[in-house]
C-alpha cells in the first residue's frame, strides 16, 4: 500500500455543462448528479480504498486552489499540484510523478480524470489494486477499458489482442471516436473497449516512456529535482510549463509506446461530460423526463430539467430537451442540438458578458 499513489486530474473548465460548470467554478467542484457530494469528492473517496490517504495527489489550475482545499481540507499543500497555464495531460502527468519520484522512487502511480461516476466501486477497488500489483512487477503502461454496453460514437475506443497475458491485454490500436456503423463493427469484433482515460503505471515505466517519447518534456520535468516539496516549487513550476509543449499523454505517449496494456472493466463508468450523460443517469419519471429540484411538468416528456433549491420549475410542452438554470442563467435546448452549446457560449463571449461564462 505504501507504494501505492493517485493522482487526481482536475483541472478542466467543463464548458459542456454550462450554465452549471463556469470557469470560476468548474464541474467538478459540483454535485452535478445529485449524490451529496462533487464529482472531485467523489473520485478522492474512492481513491482512498486504494491508497493511503497522504498518497493521493490533485492537479488542477492555480485558480482553483481555495475549491480544492475547501472540498479536500485533509490534503496537504504538497499534495496539491497547481498548473499556471493549460498545456494538456502529458505535462500534467510528468509534474506528478518527477515530483513523487523525488519522495517515493518505488512508486506505482494510478491516474484518474476527476469527473468520472464509477457506480461499482468495488470493482473498480478491486480493479485498481489488481493493476497496481502488475504494475509494480512489470514495465507495462496500463489503461483501464470499459466494456461497451451500446455502440456510443462519443468514446474513443481501444483494439486489443486477444492473448490473456495474466490479467491484461496488450493494446493493438487507439481508435478515435467512431461514426455509429463502425461503432457497431467495434461491438460485433468483441475486442473494442472504451476508452476511459484511467491509467496505472509504475514510475519507472512512465519515467521511460516519456524519456523515449517526450524527452523535451521529460528533461524540463527532471530539472526540478531538489525543487519539488520545497518554496521553489512554485517559481520552477511556472517557468517549465510556459516552456513545455501543450500535448495530451494519448498522442504523446500511449500511442506510440509499445508496452501499452488494457485491463476490461465492468465498474459501471461514466465519462459525465455532457448533459445527457448525466440524464442518462437519473431517474426518470412515467414520461420519461429526469427532474432535479422543484419542478412541476405539463405535457412535457423525455426531458432533462435542472432548476436551483430555492426556486420553482413550471415547464410545458417539451419534448426531449434540456432545461438548466442557475442563479443567473437559463438554458433551454434540444438534446439533439446539445453540441449547440460550445456556440452559445462563443456568442455570449463576443457579446462581452463573459461574467456568464
Amino acid at each position: 500500500m505504501k507504494n501505492n499513489y493517485a493522482l487526481i486530474m482536475a483541472g478542466g473548465v467543463g464548458t459542456r455543462l454550462w450554465p452549471v460548470s463556469r470557469q470560476q467554478f468548474p464541474k467538478q467542484f459540483h454535485d452535478v448528479i445529485g449524490i451529496g457530494e462533487s464529482l472531485l469528492q467523489s473520485t478522492f473517496n474512492r481513491l482512498r480504498k486504494v491508497c493511503p490517504t497522504e498518497n493521493i495527489y490533485i492537479i488542477s489550475n492555480q485558480d482553483y486552489y481555495a475549491l480544492i482545499k475547501e472540498q479536500l481540507p485533509d490534503l496537504t499543500d504538497d499534495q496539491i499540484l497547481l498548473e499556471p497555464e493549460l498545456r494538456n495531460t502529458a505535462p500534467c502527468v510528468a509534474y506528478a510523478f518527477y515530483k513523487i519520484a523525488q519522495k517515493n522512487p518505488e512508486a506505482n502511480l494510478i491516474v484518474s480524470p476527476a469527473d468520472h461516476l464509477i457506480v461499482k466501486e468495488d470493482e473498480f477497488v478491486q480493479l485498481a489494486k489488481n493493476a497496481l500489483e502488475i504494475a509494480s512487477q512489470n514495465d507495462y503502461l496500463i489503461t483501464f477499458g470499459i466494456n461497451p454496453s451500446r455502440p456510443d460514437t462519443g468514446y474513443g475506443y481501444i483494439e486489443y489482442e486477444k492473448a490473456n497475458e495474466g490479467g491484461v491485454y496488450k493494446v493493438a490500436a487507439f481508435k478515435e471516436k467512431p461514426d455509429r456503423a463502425t461503432a457497431e463493427e467495434f461491438l460485433k469484433q468483441g475486442n473494442f473497449v472504451w476508452n476511459s482515460g484511467i491509467f496505472v503505471w509504475s514510475l519507472a515505466a512512465i519515467k521511460k516512456s516519456y524519456e523515449q517519447y517526450l524527452p523535451e518534456v521529460s528533461e524540463l520535468f527532471a530539472r526540478g529535482e531538489g525543487e519539488y516539496y520545497t518554496d521553489q516549487e512554485s517559481d520552477f513550476i511556472k517557468k517549465t510549463y510556459h516552456n513545455c509543449i501543450n500535448i495530451s499523454i494519448d498522442y504523446g505517449i500511449l500511442e506510440k509506446a509499445e508496452n501499452v496494456y488494457v485491463m476490461p472493466a465492468e465498474i459501471g463508468w461514466t465519462d459525465l461530460g455532457t448533459w445527457k450523460s448525466i440524464d442518462g443517469e437519473q431517474r426518470k419519471d412515467e414520461h420519461g423526463n429526469s427532474l432535479l429540484g422543484e419542478v412541476m411538468t405539463y405535457g412535457t416528456k423525455n426531458s432533462f430539467i435542472k432548476i436551483p433549491k430555492d426556486k420553482i420549475g413550471v415547464v410545458q410542452g417539451l419534448d426531449n430537451y434540456i432545461v438548466i438554470m442557475t442563479e443567473d442563467a437559463l438554458m433551454i435546448c434540444s438534446k439533439e442540438e446539445e453540441q449547440m452549446v460550445k456556440k452559445f457560449l462563443n456568442d455570449i463571449k463576443e457579446k462581452g458578458l463573459t461574467a456568464y461564462i
